[in-house]
């Protein structure tokens, strides 16, 4: 399942005043399905409470048709975001949540995704994490529909933790240590490839 929130504003009652007085002194313009829909919206919104109520924002469960579990998160606008979860699970919505579409890599379903990076509703990249070989990187450029695998992990020592983009071509990607000093991926393609920077210079990791 997967919450999403918002928050309703109240409207002044100077406002609804000057909306109602509106509707008074031009009856001509206020159409019975006008009408209609004005008194659905205030019932919708006597419905619901909200933070100036003292109620806070409005959670609502959304069933998603998994019970995987979701570690990555990218929200792209107000209507797109995608998520990323155990057992090769990737979901998209472009309703702002109220449903959720399966966009999961086909015959992934032994990786557990642990983050997301997201661009728009149609190019994502998600990173798998564990040992060895289960640590690869997917791209798509459409909404999920296809998949291609741009980084696998050949280093047993390696496990790759996280990703990022500053921008939609320059991106990393983050492993534990190995020997002693991160290991840190690098793509100047948006996700399309991938190349492990050197650690030169880098200090070593502490302890633990």
């Amino acid at each position: 399942m997967i919450s999403m929130g918002k928050t309703r504003r109240r409207v002044s009652v100077g406002l609804c005043a000057a909306a109602v007085a509106a509707v008074l002194t031009a009856p001509a313009q206020a159409t019975p399905q006008a009408v209609q829909a004005a008194q659905a919206r205030t019932a919708q919104d006597r419905a619901v409470p909200s933070a100036a109520d003292g109620g806070g924002p409005v959670w609502r469960l959304t069933p998603t048709g998994t019970d995987a579990r979701f570690r990555g998160l990218a929200a792209v606008s107000r209507d797109t975001a995608w998520v990323a979860g155990s057992r090769g699970v990737v979901l998209r919505t472009g309703d702002g949540g109220r449903s959720w579409h399966d966009a999961s890599p086909p015959g992934a379903e032994g990786l557990e995704f642990r983050d997301v990076e997201a661009f728009d509703g149609r190019r994502a990249v998600v990173l798998a994490i564990g040992e060895g070989e289960a640590s690869r990187v997917y791209r798509t450029t459409d909404a999920g529909a296809t998949w291609t695998e741009t980084f696998r992990n050949t280093d047993p020592r390696a496990f790759y933790d996280c990703v990022t983009f500053f921008d939609r071509r320059n991106g990393l990607a983050m492993s534990d240590p190995v020997d002693g000093k991160y290991r840190i991926l690098s793509t100047r393609d948006g996700g399309r490839s991938w190349r492990v920077l050197p650690s030169a210079g880098m200090p070593a990791a502490q302890p633990g």
